[in-house]
């Protein structure tokens, strides 16, 4: 009786415990990429594939809206996008985004390539990022190599090569429409749940094996960007580069010009780092950061020479031409915007020309009062200085010691005190 008890306590355990089974639902992942392709969108779309992969997710739906972006990003994501171990889906979205110039080439690289309704694809001719012009022969070459690099891509999934390469060489952008009727992309769904329905049993190639997807009803799990990438991203804006690297001058000026104040050199030199990781990811003019630096130094030789406003005229014209040409591209969403420039270049000018000329004119004053206030007061000797007397200064007498001898009478000029005995000299002949 006693071990029926214990088999019957064992069975009933065994059936209360949770089942340790893996659960059969599947699950999509979704991020969403809404700005340039750069170093930063390059490694959260890696590290997402990456967490789709050891999860065993579904599928990877990358929402895309991108004006396009740096061709090495672009085939940085397109080559762990081909080699990803689970179905990436590209959903260009919402109404009125695009997949542009980088975009495109990531679009046909998808497993599945989807639009929403409203949206555009196209002009992926590729620019030098620097903004100068190429020799015919090297753009060529560099034309050539993108094309041939985005017709594999469409040929690899089956879609128009074509239209493909014309979208490199002769920049056409086309509707989501015409794009499925072009068959440049696999679908058109409204929203996700209607994108979720319609690639549902889809069979797709995913690193040389077959794959049908499952993907109806399906939960959606959201990997978000994190504080981490929303900061570099932001970070990696012109603007905000710029903005941040004139910060990091006046810091270092602070700094300079009052020793052991601590914070604003702190300040400065964590804006500054901040400002040249942004530089990393953009094409930088050398010669434009180097005329922004000499812009500071004339407007500080300003404020301490009189040059009756030559050295703020050349200040100001170098700090112009330095922010228009320190990123020079042929791209507006890497170029920084003429509506920061001249407010910033004004700020400059007026923060070195009055307020910095206003406390370097405050140091240079003479003191009211104190020892050094009779610096360079006159008086007249009351009696014969050679080399101690007695002078008459401010109604009052003084000891004095001069180093030439002094008749009675003579005008003086004080240049010194030691304690209450005045070192003076000959006022005039």
């Amino acid at each position: 009786m006693r071990n029926l008890l214990c088999i019957l306590v064992l069975a009933a355990g065994l059936f209360l415990l949770p089942s340790s089974a893996p659960s059969n639902e599947n699950t999509a992942y979704r991020i969403e990429i809404d700005g340039v392709i750069n170093p930063v969108a390059m490694d959260f779309i890696q590290k997402a594939i990456r967490k789709a992969e050891v999860d065993d997710a579904e599928c990877l739906i990358l929402q895309l809206d991108t004006p396009g972006g740096l061709g090495e990003s672009m085939r940085e994501i397109v080559k762990r996008m081909l080699g990803a171990k689970v179905p990436v889906i590209v959903y260009v979205a919402p109404n009125g985004a695009r997949a542009a110039s980088a975009g495109v080439f990531i679009t046909l690289a998808a497993h599945v390539a989807a639009m929403a309704p409203g949206t555009h694809i196209g002009a992926a001719h590729p620019v030098n990022v620097g903004g100068q012009a190429m020799e015919e022969e090297m753009a060529k070459k560099v034309e050539n190599d993108f094309a041939a690099y985005i017709r594999s891509l469409a040929e690899q999934h089956g879609r128009n090569a074509e239209w493909a390469e014309k979208a490199v060489l002769e920049s056409v952008s086309i509707t989501a429409d015409e794009a499925l009727k072009l068959k440049v992309i696999d679908l058109i769904a409204k929203d996700l749940p209607d994108l979720l329905e319609k690639i549902d049993q889809r069979k797709v190639t995913v690193n040389g094996e077959e794959w049908i997807l499952k993907t109806r009803g399906i939960p959606v799990q959201e990997i978000p960007k994190g504080m981490r990438y929303r900061i570099l991203d932001t970070l990696s804006n012109p603007n905000v580069a710029y903005i941040l690297m004139i910060l990091g001058f006046y810091g270092l000026f602070f700094e300079i010009s009052n020793p052991g104040a601590i914070l604003p050199g702190v300040v400065g030199g964590i804006c500054l780092i901040l400002a040249f990781y942004a530089f990393q990811s953009l094409p930088i003019n050398y010669a434009g950061l180097l005329l922004i630096i000499f812009s500071i130094i004339l407007f500080v030789a300003e404020a301490l020479v009189t040059s009756h406003g030559i050295l703020a005229i050349g200040g100001i014209i170098a700090m112009t031409l330095g922010s228009l040409m320190l990123i020079e591209s042929p791209l507006p969403f890497l170029r920084i915007s003429l509506a920061v420039i001249f407010p910033t270049v004004a700020l400059t000018a007026l923060f070195f020309l009055i307020i910095v000329g206003l406390a370097i004119k405050v140091h240079r004053k003479k003191h009211a009062s104190g020892p050094e206030a009779l610096i360079g007061e006159t008086g007249k000797a009351e009696t014969d200085l050679d080399p101690e007397g007695t002078v008459f200064l401010h109604s009052e007498l003084w000891k004095a010691v001069a180093p030439e001898r002094i008749e009675k009478g003579t005008k003086i000029e004080v240049v010194g005190r030691e304690g209450l005995v005045l070192k003076v000299k000959r006022k005039g002949p």
